[in-house]
C-alpha cells in the first residue's frame, strides 16, 4: 500500500504567459542515469492553463547517487504541487510563498534534507531545481503541477515549451488540450527544432471550441541521424491560438460561484496617441547599449502612425529635446527625427527626474494650447539603465496626476528594475527589462508594438453591487490592439438573469454617457441627446451601431406586449413609445388592398392570435412605414382607437435581446 508523507520542499510561487517547460536530469554520472519517460500534459480551459509534468529516471549505477531534477518554469506561473515517488513511497512537497520558502529552503539544505527552490533563469523563465539520493538500480518519478492565466498579446495566446531532455527518451510525449466556450478562431503548432519533413509529427485536431495537439516522437525520430545517440529535441515547441469574438461586451464565464470576464471587443478603430520618447544617453549607456538603442529608435520612429504626434528628449545630466513641442508623424518629420537619433552619443551623468518632468510638461503644454488632437491618449516611454532615487517616483507621480501613461524600459542586468516597475505602475503603465543581447533592438521594437495601437482609454467595467462580493481590478487606463482585459470576481447569488455588465470607455470615435452619445469623425462632431440620468432607464449602444433602451417601472401590459407611457424620460428627438417583449412578437401583414385614400392602403395584421385591420401611412413625410390600427384594435394599446406600430424605425425590427421591441405612439 502506497503511503503518503510530506517532505520540506520549499517552492516559490509566480505566474506566466507560457504554458509549460521541459524537465531534465543531472547526475554525477549522466550516462548512468536513464530517463525512461517524459510526459507533459497542459489543459487549457477559458485561457486558464493547468500543467502536469511527469518524468521517471533510473539510476543504472551499482551504487546510490544524487540526481538533480531541473525544470524551466514560466515566471508568471504558480506551483500547486510537487511530489516524488521513490520505491513506492510518495513524498509531497510543501508549497510556500517566496520569502518563507527561501528561509525554509536554506534551513532544509543545512540539515541535509531534500529541498527545491525556484530561481530566476533568463527572460521568461525561472528554474526549479531539486536533488534526491537514489539507490542503485532504483527509479524515481517526479510530478510537478502548476497553473497560470494565459495573457493575450498581438491577437493570440501562446503556449511555449522549451525542450531539452539531453538524451533519447523511450516514452516522450507532449499533449495540450484546449477548450474555449467562445469557440476557437485558429490554432497553430510548430517547433523550432523540427524540419519540414518532421512537422507531421505534430498532430492537431480542432473542432468548434476544442483543440487537441500532441507530439510523441519515437526513439528513431528523436535521433539527430540514423546512427546517432544524440537527440535533435532541443528548442521551443510553440502553440498559438485565439478565440472567436462575437460580443462587443466580451465573454463572461461562471464556475463554482465565481465569474471571469474577458473583454477584447473586435473591430475597434485605434485612438490617436501622443508619445514622448525619453532616451538615456549617459556614459553608462555607451557601447552596445547605445548602438542598439539608436537602431531601435530608428525602427520605432518608422512605425509611428501618420496620425500620431511624437517628441524626443535625450538626457544625461542635461536635458535636450528634439523640438520644444510634439510634432505630427509626417514622413518629413519622421525622417528628420531619425537623423536626430542617429547622432546620439553617450556623455554625462543621469538625470531621470528632470527628463521625465520635461516630457510631462511638453504634453501638458501642447494639450493646453490645443496643439494635440482632442480625442487622443498621452504616453511617455522612458529608456534608461539608471538607478533608484525615491524622490523621482514621487515627483513624476505628482506631475502626471493620472492624466497620462508612463512606460519604463530598463536596459541591462544592473538596472534597478524594481524602481522602474514601481514608477510605471504608479502611472498606469508597465515596465520591461531589456536584456543585453544581440536581439536587444528587437526587444525594444517588440515592446513598442504592444502599445503602438491603443483602442480604448479610461476603461471602466462595472458589475451589479448586489450580485458581486469581490472583484479583481476593473479600471484600466487603456486597451491595446491584440490584448485583452480580464476581470474576475466572486458571486453573491446565482441569479445571472439580472447580472448586468456595464462598460464605460473612450474610443477613437465614440463617447457614451447617460446624457449624450457623441460621435467624432475627423473634423465633424455629431451629438445625440438621450435622456437625463434616471434609475428607470438604461441605454446600451452595441457595436453594430444599434441602440437598446431599457425602461423600468411605469410599464403597461396587454396582449401585444408591454410598453411605457413615460415619454418625458426621452429627449425631444425621440418620438413615440419604446416598448419591449421578452419572448418576441411574431407579426404578419397580408391581404394588402386599396384604402379610402389611394396612397394609404389597408391590410390585415395577425399578431398573437388576433386579427387587426390596419392602414399604412408614411410618418409625417419620413420614409418610415406605420400601421394605423382600426377600431377592432380597441384596447390593444392605451385603450384608444388609433395607434401606430412602426415596422422600420430602428435597424432591427421586432427582434433583439431580452429587451426587444419598439413601437411608435399616437400620430
Amino acid at each position: 500500500m502506497t503511503s503518503m508523507s510530506k517532505a520540506p520542499f520549499a517552492l516559490l510561487l509566480s505566474r506566466s504567459l507560457i504554458c509549460y517547460q521541459c524537465m531534465y536530469f543531472v547526475a554525477h554520472s549522466v550516462q548512468m542515469v536513464e530517463v525512461l519517460s517524459v510526459k507533459l500534459h497542459c489543459t487549457v480551459a477559458s485561457r486558464f492553463a493547468h500543467t502536469v509534468m511527469t518524468s521517471t529516471a533510473l539510476n543504472k549505477a551499482n551504487s546510490s547517487q544524487e540526481i538533480f531534477f531541473e525544470v524551466d518554469l514560466p515566471k508568471t506561473a504558480f506551483i500547486t504541487n510537487f511530489s516524488m515517488e521513490i520505491e513506492g513511497q510518495i513524498y509531497v512537497g510543501v508549497v510556500n510563498e517566496k520569502e518563507q520558502a527561501k528561509k525554509q529552503y536554506e534551513k532544509a539544505v543545512s540539515s541535509g534534507r531534500t529541498a527545491g527552490l525556484v530561481k530566476a533563469s533568463g527572460r521568461k523563465m525561472e528554474k526549479f531545481s531539486v536533488s534526491v539520493n537514489i539507490a542503485a538500480k532504483s527509479n524515481v518519478t517526479f510530478i510537478l503541477t502548476y497553473e497560470e492565466l494565459l495573457q493575450r498579446k498581438f491577437g493570440k495566446y501562446e503556449i511555449l515549451t522549451r525542450i531539452n531532455p539531453k538524451q533519447l527518451v523511450q516514452n516522450f510525449q507532449i499533449v495540450a488540450d484546449i477548450y474555449e466556450p467562445q469557440g476557437i478562431a485558429f490554432v497553430d503548432a510548430h517547433a523550432t527544432f523540427l524540419s519540414n519533413e518532421l512537422l507531421p509529427l505534430v498532430e492537431k485536431t480542432v473542432t468548434d471550441n476544442k483543440a487537441h495537439i500532441s507530439f510523441s516522437p519515437t526513439l528513431d525520430q528523436q535521433r539527430k541521424c540514423p546512427e546517432c545517440d544524440g537527440s535533435l529535441i532541443n528548442g521551443d515547441f510553440i502553440i498559438k491560438y485565439d478565440v472567436k469574438r462575437a460580443s462587443s461586451l466580451g465573454d463572461i464565464q461562471i464556475v463554482n460561484g465565481y465569474f471571469v470576464h474577458f473583454f477584447a471587443p473586435p473591430d475597434l478603430p485605434r485612438i490617436r496617441k501622443n508619445v514622448m520618447f525619453v532616451i538615456d544617453r549617459s556614459w553608462s549607456m555607451s557601447g552596445t547599449r547605445m548602438v542598439q538603442s539608436r537602431l531601435a529608435m530608428e525602427s520605432i520612429l518608422s512605425d509611428v502612425h501618420p496620425e500620431d504626434y511624437f517628441g524626443i528628449i535625450l538626457f544625461d545630466d542635461r536635458i535636450e529635446p528634439w523640438k520644444e513641442s510634439l510634432t505630427k508623424a509626417t514622413e518629413e518629420n519622421v525622417d528628420e527625427a531619425i537623423k536626430f537619433v542617429r547622432q546620439i552619443s553617450p556623455r554625462g551623468a543621469t538625470n531621470i527626474n528632470d527628463a521625465v518632468i520635461k516630457a510631462i510638461h511638453m504634453l501638458q503644454d501642447d494639450r493646453r494650447n490645443k496643439k494635440l488632437p482632442e480625442r487622443s491618449v498621452d504616453m511617455i516611454i522612458l529608456l534608461t539603465d539608471g538607478i533608484n532615487l525615491q524622490r523621482i517616483q514621487q515627483n513624476v507621480c505628482k506631475a502626471i496626476g493620472g492624466n497620462m501613461t508612463l512606460f519604463c524600459l530598463g536596459f541591462g542586468d544592473d538596472v534597478d528594475y524594481s524602481f522602474l516597475d514601481v514608477m510605471a505602475k504608479q502611472n498606469n503603465g508597465v515596465a520591461r527589462r531589456i536584456y543585453e543581447a544581440s536581439d536587444a533592438t528587437l526587444q525594444l521594437q517588440g515592446f513598442y508594438d504592444e502599445v503602438a495601437s491603443p483602442l480604448l482609454s479610461a476603461v471602466d467595467l462595472r458589475y451589479p453591487d448586489n450580485a458581486v462580493d469581490s472583484l479583481t481590478p476593473h479600471h484600466f487606463s487603456q486597451l491595446f490592439n491584440g490584448s485583452e482585459i480580464v476581470v474576475a470576481g466572486r458571486l453573491s447569488e446565482n441569479d445571472m438573469d439580472n447580472f448586468l455588465v456595464e462598460v464605460f470607455a473612450n474610443g477613437g470615435g465614440l463617447e457614451v454617457t447617460t446624457e449624450y452619445i457623441t460621435l467624432h469623425s475627423d473634423s465633424t462632431i455629431h451629438s445625440i441627446s438621450t435622456f437625463s440620468p434616471n434609475p428607470s432607464v438604461d441605454l446600451l449602444l452595441t457595436k453594430d451601431r444599434s441602440v437598446k433602451v431599457t425602461l423600468r417601472d411605469s410599464v403597461k401590459f396587454d396582449y401585444l406586449g408591454f410598453y411605457t407611457l413615460d415619454s418625458h424620460l426621452l429627449s425631444p428627438s425621440v418620438h413615440g413609445l419604446l416598448g419591449n417583449e421578452q419572448q418576441g412578437i411574431n407579426i404578419e401583414v397580408g391581404d394588402l388592398r386599396p384604402g379610402e385614400v389611394p396612397e394609404k392602403p389597408d391590410a390585415t395584421m395577425y399578431v398573437k392570435g388576433h386579427q387587426l385591420n390596419v392602414t399604412r401611412i408614411l410618418k409625417r413625410g419620413k420614409n418610415v412605414p406605420c400601421w394605423f390600427i382600426h377600431s377592432n384594435g380597441t384596447g390593444s394599446l392605451m385603450a384608444v382607437l388609433k395607434i401606430t406600430i412602426v415596422s422600420g424605425l430602428f435597424k432591427t425590427v421586432w427582434t433583439s435581446s431580452r429587451q426587444a421591441h419598439q413601437y411608435c405612439g399616437t400620430v
